[in-house]
This record gives structure tokens, sequence and C-alpha cells, in this order.
């Protein structure tokens, strides 16, 4: 076998291979008289079949599976002696001409193709000892815990319809559909055909909801709104809205007390450990946005730590995926991206720096983990699919089993707990200052970094 550089540039690798018709008919042989053992010619006894009379009947069939076998592990080969990685599957180019593909497979020419590939590059790490990381504290006050049990208690204390002559006071909670429009036009996110709002909850915009009371089921008015200052979304901030609401239906609080009994009702022993239960599962959530934070701010740590050059085929095919989300979003809510102040040129090239980011981080972060033996146990596979199935409740068969019979989105559960095992490493290490701040600045902080790089997967 003789192998040939022929391109080395950065990353990429191409090399010209040459298989002898000789180790090609030998492995030729010796598969046909793997055959012969199998084979059930007329007029022979199984396992009597002549060499040549096979060699006749299968040759040119066997052969070409003898040449792929022939060039997979010829591939591999090289690639081992010399201790490359190749960062995606490599191309080979095969001699176009099928006189000259006819020669090989009769046995009577050499076998000389193109392997081309690009190999993932060597990670030098950072030092990981002491990376700055701000660690979001928030104290939940007992107001706040408050408003969260009344929330839980007009949620589950059950409402009735007043029916068809209904009247929209504080406390119902509506039906409604409606159009939002700024200067005459629709915008992203303020239309629904039946949302759900419980009046006087604040879960829309400050005057939505006031506006409501005295509606009647069925009626249709226009509103005036304005978005606060402090929006999340930065394109509708400040602006003024006209809202063009319809009431569906109007249902009204049942009667009833917030006091142990109504505890009970939820399994727990009294109004205190509803108050307890509530808070912890605030905290929980709280910490969890925290946490999020920090990873962010590890992840750009990493980011600015390791420049190097990465396999263009991964950058394009992380791309690709994000591209298709992308149009599919554009399609869906039939935006262009100059409503979204920003060009397609632009875009393409915000989402490739994207992609590379995540690219090479995912480089980097299987690196950290190798060398410092981060594992994904058995155990932590296993919970991470049991929170996957979680997600779809009703359905929860289907997605097992569709993840049982592929092995790769089964694999791909186990990139994110690898990802979060080896950020804690870091954190671990890291040197962190805890600051204290309410829960509306630490909602701010995530959506800054989403805004800037839309979520972080890595496959």
């Amino acid at each position: 076998m003789q192998v040939t550089e022929t391109l080395n540039e950065g990353l990429k690798r191409k090399l010209s291979v040459t298989i002898p018709a000789t180790d090609l008919n030998s492995r030729l042989n010796a598969k046909l008289e793997e055959l012969k053992g199998q084979a059930n010619i007329k007029g022979f006894r199984p396992g009597k079949v002549p060499l040549a009379h096979l060699k006749k009947v299968y040759g040119r069939s066997a052969m070409s599976e003898v040449m792929t076998d022939a060039i997979n592990s010829t591939v591999s080969s090289t690639l081992d002696e010399r201790k490359e990685r190749a960062a995606a599957q490599p191309k080979v180019d095969l001699p176009q001409d099928q006189a000259v593909i006819n020669n090989v497979l009769d046995g009577n020419a050499d076998l000389a193709f193109d392997v081309e590939y690009e190999v993932l590059p060597p990670v030098s790490l950072m030092n990981l000892d002491g990376i700055k990381i701000t660690k979001p504290v928030i104290d939940i006050t007992d107001e706040e815990v408050t408003a969260e049990v009344n929330r839980v208690f007009a949620q589950n204390r059950g409402y009735t319809d007043k029916g068809d002559d209904a009247v929209v006071e504080n406390g119902d909670r509506l039906g409604l559909s409606f159009v939002g429009k700024i200067d005459g036009k629709p915008f992203d996110g303020g239309t629904s055909d039946h949302a759900h709002l419980t009046v006087g909850s604040k879960e829309f915009i400050p005057g939505f909801e006031e506006q409501l009371i005295g509606m009647k089921k069925g009626e249709t008015r226009e509103i005036d709104v304005t978005f606060p200052e402090d929006y999340q979304s930065s394109e509708l901030a400040g602006k003024a809205a006209k809202f063009e609401v319809t009431i569906l239906h109007v249902d009204g609080p049942n009667q009833g007390d917030l006091d142990d009994d109504f505890a009970k009702r939820l399994g727990l022993d009294d109004v205190e450990a509803l108050r307890g239960a509530v808070k912890t599962q605030m905290e929980n959530a709280l910490a969890s946005m925290s946490r999020q934070h920090m990873k962010r701010q590890i992840l750009d740590a990493l980011d600015e730590g390791h420049k190097f050059d990465v396999p263009s085929e991964l950058v394009e095919a992380e791309f690709n995926t994000i591209w298709q989300r992308v149009e599919h979003e554009v399609q869906s809510h039939g935006r262009s991206f100059e409503d979204e102040g920003t060009t397609e040129e632009a875009a393409r090239e915000q989402y490739r720096k994207i992609a590379e980011r995540r690219v090479r981080l995912g480089l980097v972060v299987a690196e950290i983990g190798n060398q410092n033996e981060v594992n994904v146990t058995e155990e932590e596979h296993q919970q991470a699919l049991i929170a996957e199935v979680r997600r779809f409740p009703g359905q929860e068969q289907q997605v097992y089993d569709y993840y049982r019979k592929n092995p790769q989105a089964l694999a791909g559960l186990r990139a994110p707990v690898f990802e979060n095992k080896v950020v804690d490493f870091i954190a671990d290490k890291g040197d962190i200052t805890e600051t204290k701040m309410s829960r509306e600045e630490l909602a701010k902080l995530i959506q800054a970094d989403e805004d800037e790089v839309p979520e972080e997967h890595h496959h």
C-alpha cells in the first residue's frame, strides 16, 4: 500500500492512496472461501463449488464489497499511523472512469483513490484555576412568597363559568383573543386566538388588564397600552400599542379561603407547609437561573482563553443546524430579517460566528473533560433520559421507544450533562464573588446573555 500526502494546509489534509491488485485479490479469495461454505449453486453440493466457478458467478459483486472494506480499513489504519483524528467522515474520491473501475473489479489493476479530511486540532488548555465568576444571589422576600402563594390559591381554588351575561371583574379568569399593533402593523408575539388571563395577576403589560374590567362576554374593544421602558424585547420597549381584544369566556373564582383545608387539598399539612413548599420551589428556580448565568460566564472565559482554528466542516454542520431553525422561525412568523433590524447577510455572518464558537467550545469542553476524567455515569445518562421523557406528558412511551431505537439520539442526551459537569468542575476552581440582586435584574442578565448568543447547545 502506498500513501502520499498531497495537501497539508491548516487542518486540511489530502492523501493519495494506492492498494495493490495483489492485496485486493488475496482479500477476494478470502471472501470467496467464506462464500464457498454458504453458496447454493445448482449442480454442486454445498461447500464443494470450485473457486474459479464462484469467481465467475460472484466475482464482481464480491470484489466491490472487498473494495469497500479495503478502502475503509486502509483509511482508518492510515489515520492511526499518522496519529490524526478526522473531524468528520473522510471523503473518498474514486476514479470516475468506469473502464478503470472495471479493471480493478476484474482484479487486473491497482486501486488508486484520494482521501480528503480535516483533522481535529490539538487543544492546549488555558489555566482553569481562579476564573472570575459572579454568582447572583437573590433573597426571596416574604411579600414575594405571599404573592406566589396567592397565585397558587387562585389557580387551584377553581373557577366557574359566569355564563353568557358575564361581565369582567377583577380576579376573574378570562379566555380572550387579541391582535396587537404598533403604528398600525401587527408585531411578533402580539396576536393570540385564545389566551388565558387572570385579571389582576399582572401577567400582561401594565394597563392591559385594568382596561378589560366591565367588558361583557363576546364584546370586542380596542385598548391602548405602552410597553415598559425596560421590557425584555428591545424592539417593543417603550412603544405605544393598540390591542383589539375580544372576550371569549369569563370564569369567576369559586368562594373559599386560603386556609389549612385548602393546603390539605393540595396534599400539604397546613398553610405554613404550603408557604414552605412554595418558597423552596422559588429558590430552586432562582438557583437554576443563577447557575445558568454562571455557566455563561465560564463559557465566555473559555471562549476568550482559547483561540485556534476549528474544522470548517464541523462549523458548516453546526451553522446549518442553527440556520434551519432561524429560517423556520422567520417563515412561521412571516417575518423578514429587515423586520428584525438586520439583513440576511448580517444574520448569516452573526450565526456563523456563533457556530464557530460552539464548535470551539465543544472541543475545549471535551478536552477539559478528558484531561480531568470528567465522565457521565450510566445513572446520570438514565436520569437525563427520564427528564426528557417527562417533558412529553401522555407520550412517555413513544418518546422512550424513540430513544431506545436511536442510539445516536440517546448519546446526544449525554452531551449537555457532560458539558454541565465540566462547567461545575471549573466553577469549583473558580474565584466566585456573590452579588445580591433582584429576580428582575437576574432575568435581565439572562435575557442579555441569550440575545448575544442564542441557546448554547453543543452536540
